[in-house]
């Protein structure tokens, strides 16, 4: 079978989404199977056919300003011709539609379909329906985080959007996904809930894996936790984008509350410098906790999983509806416990007294208690890691993931050939 991946984004580095669709195109070729790539990039010198860890990608270009994503985003012509002769010449059995919201475009769908090839929607965030991260549900501060109004209207999106409101938008998008998608999956649950409350079917849920890695060398762990100054330290960790979305500075109010009981407390911040220098760090400051915080910049590969093995136990307090976060596996995959934010599909990995804690983040306090509880009891951390580690082994390892998608694939092929039979029939 040839299936042939559509990501808005080449490079691995950058998303976790990305990073698991190299990781299940090398399962897939374990297994007698051929992957290709079509992605997108915003200079030109950039567009033609390279290799990237083992799969070959098509780079497309497209650049536009993303104000005028609402409209481009349904149909972006100067993908049209390009991704027509890919499907020409590749003639994939199946194509797989990761992120296309913003340059590929929900039309590269119609086009997979008139190819002739079985087509999979996998809905890894709100996209089809919001135009940013959900970010309104919950109620805010106000409402102490616990509302959950998750159906997209005017009276929502257009004071939120104002002028990149694009009337229409979300019931063309519906409509591609019902003519031209034949299984449409997500990656979790509560991801499944939010878009059936929005008129868009779900056929599956595939939870996000990982790739497993060769144990991490505790040397390397040593020396980083030496560089990074944290001998003889606690550590928190939170890793991925940045952003106040994230719940990065709800952890900040966690540190400043926690640093009178913890005075060896670190937290490493595992994302971008520059962002958290520019939008954290003068908050960091603010509230006392400036030297107890530890950015490490972008960090990848053996040094990447170093340093989730260098901490004593991971955090994601997102405030955003977070649709599942594969950095909760990444932590599990090093036996560190979790305390993960309430909102989203986090709750469906991290299970609450057994592999760490689920809390709402708006409640800063709870959730530095439940912080506090691991930090206080060593014992009660490690044997929260170990299962963690031993669901991960269950349940979201990337030969599951390859085994439960090549089934859907079957299946998608086998509803688009009827779709075929019933159209010839009907000529």
């Amino acid at each position: 079978m040839k299936v042939l991946f559509l990501t808005e984004i080449p490079d691995p580095g950058v998303g976790s989404s990305v990073r698991q669709m190299y990781q299940e195109a090398r399962s897939l070729r374990r297994l007698g199977h051929e992957a290709v790539v079509v992605s997108t990039v915003r200079r030109r010198e950039e567009v033609g056919e390279v290799e990237i860890e083992g799969t070959r990608v098509h780079r497309l270009h497209s650049d536009y300003p993303l104000r005028w994503r609402g409209w481009v985003s349904l149909h972006n012509r100067a993908i049209d011709a390009p991704l027509r002769r890919i499907l020409e010449a590749e003639r994939p059995d199946v194509v797989h539609a990761h992120l296309v919201h913003t340059h590929l475009g929900y039309h590269s769908l119609t086009q997979a379909a008139r190819a002739g090839a079985g087509v999979v929607f996998t809905a890894h965030d709100v996209m089809t329906f919001c135009y940013q991260k959900l970010t309104c549900f919950h109620g805010g501060e106000a409402r102490g985080g616990m509302d959950f109004d998750v159906r997209a209207r005017p009276s929502k999106c257009i004071p939120c959007q104002r002028l990149r409101f694009r009337p229409g938008r979300n019931r063309r998008i519906r409509a591609v996904l019902e003519r031209d998608v034949d299984r449409l999956t997500v990656v979790s649950d509560e991801l499944g809930k939010v878009l059936a409350a929005n008129g868009i079917r779900v056929d599956a849920t595939v939870p996000n894996a990982i790739e497993l890695g060769p144990p991490v060398d505790p040397e390397g762990v040593a020396a980083l936790r030496a560089r990074l100054g944290l001998e003889g330290k606690q550590v928190l960790a939170i890793g991925g984008r940045l952003h106040s979305q994230k719940g990065v500075g709800k952890l900040l109010e966690m540190l400043a509350l926690l640093a009178p009981d913890f005075p060896d407390l670190r937290l490493i911040v595992m994302g971008e410098r520059r962002i958290y220098d520019e939008e954290f760090r003068p908050q960091a400051r603010a509230l006392g906790v400036d030297e107890r915080v530890v950015p490490t910049g972008w960090l990848a590969g053996e040094e990447l999983r170093s340093a989730y093995a260098a901490a004593d136990l991971f955090v994601t307090p997102s405030i955003c509806f977070d649709t599942f976060g594969l950095v909760n596996l990444e932590a599990m995959e090093q036996r560190k416990p979790i305390v993960a934010t309430v909102h989203g599909g986090s709750k469906e990995v991290v299970v609450h007294g057994e592999t760490g804690f689920v809390a709402n983040p708006f409640d800063v306090r709870a959730f530095a208690d439940r912080i506090a509880t691991l930090l206080r009891d060593p014992e009660l951390a490690r044997r929260m890691g170990e299962a963690g580690y031993q669901r991960l082994l269950r349940h979201f390892t990337i030969d599951r993931l390859t085994e439960r998608f090549l089934e859907i694939y079957r299946a998608a092929r086998a509803a688009r050939g009827k779709v075929r039979g019933r159209r010839l029939a009907g000529s």
